[in-house]
């Protein structure tokens, strides 16, 4: 694999998820395969996780890695061609890229929807051009349009929890003060699919996600109605992706939070998010604290997935 950007990159999934379980019971199995290679890690926006979670995986490996933080730890980016460099933007993406290159053997970028232009954002502007210029394998850190190391985590999860071959798994909308970007619905739809699981989508209208991650899931506007049943619910809130509202908040109707009630009409399913997540907005205290939330779990499978995907690039670099 020389790149990570999606489910499909992975190859066969069930084999990626044997890989998986295979370093989660011994996570220093493979580490000479690091040895004296290095991994770059770009950040274009905050993390927590992704950043502690793939920097402990490359070490597992026995890589070293460099972290970049660009908005604190570097000469502001210029990303657009054609702009005369006047302002306090001092040095070109196109650039920076390749000499970025020079110093590591991987890279991995995070890079958010700005929600200035809809086709920049879905064209993953940023991350293609790392891809196209850096002349190194690339991986995403959660990009405009997927954050495919969290939902591959999330995979690893529902795997290590499910109580049925076929579980029911419910993804919600629910409210959130500011506007996010799609990338983690659209991801954790595109993987869902990648399963046979019965997998369901609920939002208010007006927050319809792009068809192509949509896939086969159902669609179902009445919140109550496709939790019943289910066995996992992911919440997550993103902001609407069709225009004329693309990147816009047009709903905050706080009876879409995930509480107790909601949780009852589930076949006592357990609590998904991928953090960092807004209390009493997203979910109620009781739910996130109850015994039925892996959240936690989830967190540490980040570690799990990113080290999954670490090792199949360097299988390639060998």
């Amino acid at each position: 694999m020389r790149n990570f950007t999606c489910v499909q990159d992975l190859g066969d999934l069930n084999q990626a998820l044997c890989e998986a379980f295979e370093i989660k019971k011994d996570r220093f199995q493979f580490s000479e395969l690091g040895k004296n290679k290095t991994l770059l890690m770009v950040f274009f926006n905050s993390s927590l996780r992704t950043r502690l979670s793939t920097q402990k995986a490359a070490m597992n490996l026995g890589m070293n890695t460099i972290v970049l933080d660009v908005n604190q730890g570097a000469w502001k980016l210029e990303t657009e061609r054609g702009v005369i460099m006047d302002g306090d933007k001092s040095e070109h993406l196109l650039e920076a890229i390749p000499v970025m290159g020079c110093y590591c053997d991987v890279i991995g970028v995070r890079s958010f929807a700005r929600f200035e232009s809809k086709e920049d954002d879905y064209t993953e502007k940023i991350l293609n051009q790392f891809i196209q210029y850096s002349g190194r394998p690339v991986f995403s850190m959660e990009a405009a349009t997927r954050h495919p190391l969290q939902s591959f985590a999330d995979l690893i999860t529902i795997e290590e929890y499910k109580k049925t071959e076929r579980p029911k798994v419910v993804m919600t909308w629910a409210p959130h003060p500011k506007a996010l970007p799609q990338a983690v619905p659209n991801s954790f739809a595109e993987w869902m699919n990648a399963t046979d699981y019965e997998f369901v989508i609920t939002h208010p209208e007006g927050y319809e996600l792009d068809p192509k991650f949509v896939g086969h899931a159902r669609v179902e506007y009445d919140q109550k109605k496709a939790l019943e049943g289910a066995d996992f619910v992911y919440a997550k809130n993103w902001a609407a992706y069709q225009d004329p509202n693309y990147g816009k908040v047009i709903n905050r109707d706080r009876s879409w939070t995930v509480d107790a009630e909601k949780m009852a009409l589930t076949n006592n399913a357990y609590f998904m998010h991928c953090l960092p997540v807004r209390r009493n907005m997203i979910v109620t205290d009781d739910v996130i604290e109850s015994p039925q939330s892996i959240v936690i779990p989830e967190a540490a499978n980040r570690e799990i997935s990113a080290q999954t995907v670490l090792k199949k690039i360097l299988e390639e670099l060998r």
